[in-house]
């Protein structure tokens, strides 16, 4: 049977100074419905990310990941039982002629039992998740960074609703910027997005030396219709608002509204032919 597991947290902030040591942890849970103990292994691994999309990098070795030599972990391999958790602690030993600004690891997190198959053969089974280190080294850190593009689109044939914000930091250390989203009906005011357990605000990372295109969809809208949608962006201390009406119309609805304004045109036509027709025989 599959094991899961969660960990926590996600990612985590570091402040590193050169030739001094952090201690920093990292919390594995096995949850209280799992049948059998998690046999866990935790490994160190370069984080980056390609392209403007930002697609998770684990393999690629760069000058922004040398964290990776510097951190040790206390416990890389054990057994957690059904419903319990346990914390992992890790050290980063900091080099005296470490490069200030960005360093990036994942401590990924993977199960490694092994089950003899019907055919007797043994199989591992692997699941992996991973925690994020943002490290800020002291020194000379630069911070230069820009909003590059706020897009709405105007018109959509079928939800969801995708916005798109494009962030550039040409600086040697990450940075956060904020989404404020907001969507309404064009008619009646009432707000569509954020509601209930939503949240319309969201914090994006921004890597050093890249460009980075964030996108949020909105699923939660009418099949017909418009509706208004505000999004704000806050990054390096500057803003950028989009406000924009919204159509949504499926291309059933075009095609029989066009199917409706020919069928006028044609009995308009029909009409003032006939007309003409009796006219001459007149």
């Amino acid at each position: 049977m599959e094991n899961t597991f969660t960990i926590m947290p996600m990612s985590q902030q570091v402040n590193l100074t050169p030739d001094q040591t952090y201690t920093g942890s990292l919390t594995i849970v096995n949850p209280v419905d799992a049948t059998e103990d998690f046999h866990y292994k935790v490994e160190i691994s370069p984080y980056g990310v390609i392209g403007e999309d930002y697609q998770a990098d684990l393999r690629s070795v760069t000058g922004r990941n040398e964290i990776t030599k510097w951190i040790e972990i206390s416990e890389p391999t054990g057994v957690i039982k059904p419903n319990e958790s346990k914390k992992i602690t890790y050290t980063i030993k900091t080099p005296k002629d470490a490069a200030a600004g960005g360093q990036y690891a994942a401590l990924t997190v993977s199960s490694n039992d092994e089950n003899t198959g019907d055919n007797g053969v043994s199989v591992k089974n692997v699941f992996e998740m991973a925690s994020l280190i943002y490290a800020n080294v002291t020194g000379d850190i630069k911070r230069e960074g820009k909003i590059v593009d706020n897009v709405i689109p105007g018109f959509i044939a079928v939800p969801p609703l995708e916005t798109k914000v494009t962030f550039e930091n040409t600086g040697n250390i990450h940075e956060v910027a904020t989404v404020v989203l907001k969507v309404t009906n064009f008619f009646t005011g009432d707000v569509i997005f954020p509601t209930g357990e939503e949240d319309g605000e969201f914090n994006e990372i921004v890597m050093p030396e890249t460009t980075y295109t964030a996108t949020r969809n909105i699923s939660n809208l009418p099949a017909l219709g418009v509706v208004k949608v505000n999004q704000t962006v806050y990054y390096r201390g500057d803003s950028n608002t989009t406000e924009k009406e919204v159509i949504i119309c499926p291309i059933w609805f075009m095609l029989l509204v066009a199917a409706t304004i020919a069928a006028i045109i044609f009995f308009i036509v029909s009409r003032i032919r006939k007309h003409r027709k009796k006219r001459l025989a007149d």
